[in-house]
């Protein structure tokens, strides 16, 4: 099954290392491929690196690509990380 979702990054300080690593960590839990878009770039959820080089700002809308036999367990997890802003408020 594939699914695709797009989110928006509400975090003030963008996408940084916190929230990847949150992303990343998730991530081990499911078997399924997640891709992240970001105007032409396209990259493995899984790298926190490659997270990380998307630069992603306050506001930057992404589409998130999952594939697998999890998939709407693994992508309404990570809605649901970016729209509780992976947490770092509370």
């Amino acid at each position: 099954m594939k699914l695709i979702r797009t989110v928006k990054v509400k975090n003030d300080l963008g996408l940084h290392t916190r929230p990847a690593t949150v992303i990343v960590k998730m991530l081990q839990s499911y078997k399924s491929s997640v891709h992240f878009t970001y105007k032409k770039d396209i990259i493995n959820a899984r790298s926190i690196m490659s997270i990380l080089m998307l630069a992603l700002r306050k506001n930057a809308s992404i589409q998130i690509t999952v594939e697998g036999d999890d998939a709407e367990e693994t992508i309404s997890a990570l809605v649901n990380a970016f729209e509780n802003q992976f947490w770092e408020k509370l």
